[in-house]
C-alpha cells in the first residue's frame, strides 16, 4: 500500500526541537489521522517534524504524494496552525487594530471576496474542478454573505473559515489542521465535519487533525497517534483506541480553592452596584450593522454567558466594555457606575477588568519569560514596559501555581504550545484580582484536564463578593456552574 509519509528514527538537528525519543511515524494512503495529547505533550513538535519544518539528523521524512504531480512538500502539504486560524500577519487583524483601525476603512481596504479571489488565483490555474470546490466551500460555510465584508471586521470564527478556504484552494494532497473546531459555533462545527468527511471520501486528500480534546475526534478519522511527555506513540486504529480510553479528570485541590476564597479584598475596588449598563447601543462599520439598540445591565455579582453565532457581534460588544473600541464614546455606556466620556481614562477602566480572548492570544507575540507575560496583566499591556515590584512578582508566581503552571515561570512564551500559552494568559487575566472578569473563549486549545481545572478556578473566584463574570463560549458544556444569566446575540 502507498505510504504517503514515513519518518524513521527521526531526531531533530537542533536540541530544542527534539522529542524525548526518535520519531517513528507512518501514514498510509486512505488513512486519516488524529494527533492527540495534553497541552505541552509535544503535538506541535511532532507536526513540525512531519511537515519538514524541523530538519532531522540522519534522514529526512519521505513522501509519496501520488496522484499529485507536484514534487514539493510545500505544494502538497497545507498546515493550518493555531495562530493561522486568526489570520496572517499581513491581514491587519491584530487585537487592537481590529478595533481602533476600523475607522480607517477606505476604498483600498480589501474585502473578503477580493482576498479570496487573490488567494484562488495564486493557488493555480483556474479549472472546472477548482471552481466547483470554490463554489462548494462558499456554500457550505456561508461565505457568500461575507464576500463584501472587510477582513478587519471578521470575527475569529469567520477568520477560521477564511483560512481553511484559502488552504483548500491549493487542493493539497495532505491537510493538517491544529484544533480546527475551536472558535466555531455549533452549526459551523457540524458544517466543517461534513465538509472534511466529504473531502476525505471524494478527493485524494489525506487529513491529519491535531487535537487537545479526544472527544472532538470526528467519525472519519481512522487512526490516532497519542503524544505524551514528548513521546509519539505508535498509531492505533480508531476502535481499539477508544475501547481503552478511560479519562479521569482531576479536581482542584482543597488548598488551592481555599486560597482563592481567602484572597483579601482590594481597597481600590469600585464596589459598583451596576458594573455595566448599555442603553440602546448600536455599532456600524460602513453599511454593516453589528449591534443595534442593545440594552444590557450587568449588576455586581452577576455571572453571564454571552453566546451567538460567529459574526454576531460578541467580540465587538466586549470591546466596548473593555474600552478597546472608539465607538464606545458615541454610545450610552456606563461602567462601574460611571458614564463613559465623563473624564475617566481607558486605564482607569482597565485596571478593574481581567480579560483574555482569541485575538489577544494571537497578538501576544512577545518572546519573554512567562512570569513577565503574567505580570503584564498588572500593567494592562501587551508586553512588559514597567518593572514590577518584588511583591507583584510574588503575586504572579502565586497565580501561576494556582493554574498549575509554576514550572513555566522562566520558560519563553513563544516556545510553549498554544495550550500552555493560553494557561499563561489566563493567569494574566486573574493576576490583578479584577472586579470584572471577561473570558472570551477561555478554553481555546486547552485539553480536557486543564479545561476542567480552569472551570473550577472560575467557580471558586466567583464565589467571592464583588466579582462579576462575562464568559463567551460556543460549547454550552464548557460553562462553569456559577453561570446564572444568559445573553444570546442574533446575527443582524
Amino acid at each position: 500500500m502507498q505510504t504517503t509519509i514515513r519518518i524513521s528514527k527521526g531526531t531533530a538537528r537542533m536540541p530544542q526541537w527534539r522529542m524525548a525519543q526518535p520519531v517513528e511515524f507512518e501514514a498510509l494512503d486512505g488513512e486519516h489521522l488524529a494527533i492527540v495529547g495534553n497541552n505541552g505533550s509535544g503535538k506541535t513538535m511532532l507536526t513540525d517534524i512531519i511537515i519538514g519544518r524541523h530538519p532531522l539528523l540522519l534522514c529526512a521524512p519521505t513522501y509519496d504524494f501520488r496522484p499529485s504531480l507536484r514534487p514539493l512538500a510545500a505544494d502538497n502539504i497545507k498546515y493550518i496552525s493555531f495562530r493561522d486560524c486568526y489570520g496572517a500577519d499581513n491581514e491587519a487583524t491584530y487585537y487592537l487594530q481590529q478595533r481602533w483601525n476600523q475607522h480607517d476603512i477606505d476604498s483600498e481596504t480589501p474585502t473578503v471576496g477580493q482576498m479570496l479571489e487573490e488567494a484562488f488565483s495564486m493557488a493555480g490555474e483556474s479549472n472546472e474542478e477548482r471552481r466547483d470546490l470554490q463554489s462548494h466551500l462558499y456554500e457550505i460555510f456561508g461565505l457568500k454573505e461575507l464576500l463584501d465584508k472587510y477582513i478587519i471586521l471578521l470575527s475569529s470564527g469567520e477568520l477560521r473559515k477564511f483560512q481553511l478556504c484559502k488552504a483548500l484552494f491549493f487542493m493539497p494532497r495532505i491537510l493538517i489542521m491544529d484544533n480546527p473546531f475551536i472558535g466555531l459555533d455549533s452549526e459551523t462545527r457540524e458544517q466543517l465535519k461534513v465538509l472534511l468527511t466529504t473531502l476525505s471520501k471524494e478527493r485524494a486528500l489525506q487529513i491529519i487533525l491535531v487535537l487537545a480534546k479526544r472527544d472532538e475526534i470526528p467519525d472519519f478519522i481512522t487512526h490516532i497517534v497519542e503524544v505524551n511527555d514528548m513521546v509519539a506513540h505508535p498509531k492505533e486504529a480508531r476502535k481499539p483506541y477508544f475501547s481503552q480510553l478511560c479519562p479521569k479528570l482531576p479536581e482542584l485541590s482543597a488548598e488551592k480553592k481555599e486560597a482563592i476564597l481567602n484572597l483579601p479584598p482590594s481597597d481600590k475596588d469600585y464596589h459598583a452596584k451596576e458594573v455595566v449598563r448599555l442603553n440602546k447601543v448600536s455599532i456600524r462599520y460602513g453599511t454593516r450593522t453589528i449591534l443595534k439598540d442593545l440594552d444590557w445591565v450587568i449588576r455586581n455579582g452577576d455571572r453571564w454567558a454571552l453566546t451567538g453565532k460567529n459574526g454576531s457581534g460578541k467580540s465587538t460588544l466586549l470591546s466596548l466594555i473593555c474600552a478597546d473600541n472608539p465607538q464606545s464614546y458615541a454610545c450610552d455606556i456606563t461602567l462601574f457606575d460611571q458614564r463613559r466620556g465623563t473624564g475617566e481614562t481607558i486605564w482607569d477602566i482597565k485596571r478593574h477588568i481581567g480579560y483574555v480572548s482569541p485575538e489577544m492570544h494571537r497578538a501576544y507575540k512577545k518572546d519573554m519569560e512567562c512570569i513577565s507575560v503574567v505580570a503584564s496583566g498588572l500593567k494592562d499591556s501587551v508586553g512588559l514596559f514597567v518593572h514590577p515590584t518584588a511583591s507583584e512578582y510574588e503575586t504572579c508566581k502565586w497565580w501561576m501555581n494556582i493554574f498549575g503552571i509554576g514550572n513555566l515561570q522562566s520558560r519563553r512564551f513563544m516556545s510553549l504550545s498554544s495550550g500552555e500559552q493560553r494557561m499563561v494568559l489566563l493567569a494574566r487575566a486573574f493576576v490583578k484580582d479584577p472586579e470584572l472578569l471577561i473570558l472570551d473563549e477561555p478554553f481555546h486549545g486547552l485539553d480536557a484536564v486543564n479545561s476542567h481545572i480552569v472551570r473550577q478556578i472560575i467557580n471558586a473566584f466567583c464565589e467571592r463578593p464583588n466579582k462579576t463574570l462575562i464568559m463567551v463560549s460556543h460549547y454550552m458544556e464548557e460553562l462553569p456552574s456559577c453561570i446564572s444569566k444568559h445573553l444570546h446575540l442574533e446575527k443582524i
